[in-house]
């Protein structure tokens, strides 16, 4: 599988369920060694990366990867010290509207809560490069606005932002570039009217991803 992300952009990857999204991207953050062939993530091989490759890097997994028993504040004055962005923290916790459950435990938060927290997480440090796993999945409508605007003004600040979405309308609300994933091939990259052309981006991914033809 070959593909990039353009530097001061939003990509969206997109695919069905076991097509490799999560696989790339663990490899890129680093979570996951390569079997063959190469990573690089700010021109640096993720895996053997040191800590001052990783604290230019944001990752917002898939299930959180949150620690149930923290509170919400707890946890990301501890994240921000790391990265010395506390001055970060009060603007990404009103954004994301944290304060309203900050002393509830992670464990009790709902799926949505739960993902605002990962998302101030993995944007706390101010990264050049944040990896968000369907970092919308299971918000309300006006969170994931605020997600989205959220999501832009990242990209705004000069960061390259990679989302795997299953929404169609996240893509093609969010993304500069796309990409179409399939039976661990890219059977489609470039802007969300180069993918979609006159069919439309819906449209044209069931129409990849039923017979796929994947580029290596």
């Amino acid at each position: 599988m070959t593909w990039s992300a353009p530097d001061a952009a939003i990509t969206c990857v997109l695919g069905p369920n076991g097509a490799g999204k999560t696989t790339v991207m663990e490899m890129a953050e680093g979570l996951r060694r390569p079997d063959s062939g190469t990573v690089r993530v700010l021109g640096v091989n993720p895996w053997d990366a040191d800590a001052a490759h990783r604290r230019r890097v944001g990752v917002m997994l898939q299930d959180g990867g949150l620690p149930g028993s923290v509170k919400p504040m707890r946890l990301l004055q501890h994240v921000a010290a790391l990265y010395g962005t506390t001055d970060e923290l009060p603007s990404l916790v009103d954004r994301l509207g944290i304060e309203e459950f900050r002393h509830t435990s992670l464990r009790r938060l709902s799926g949505g809560q739960r993902q605002r927290v990962a998302l101030a997480a993995a944007l706390v440090g101010r990264p050049d490069v944040v990896f968000l796993d369907e970092p919308s999945a299971g918000l309300d409508p006006h969170a994931r606005l605020d997600v989205w605007d959220l999501v832009r003004a990242t990209r705004d600040r000069g960061c390259c932002v990679v989302v795997t979405t299953h929404s169609f309308d996240e893509a093609q609300r969010l993304a500069d570039h796309v990409i179409i994933v399939a039976a661990g091939g890219v059977v489609a990259d470039g802007t969300v009217d180069q993918v979609g052309g006159a069919a439309g981006l819906e449209d044209t991914y069931f129409a990849l991803t039923r017979s796929p033809k994947a580029s290596t």
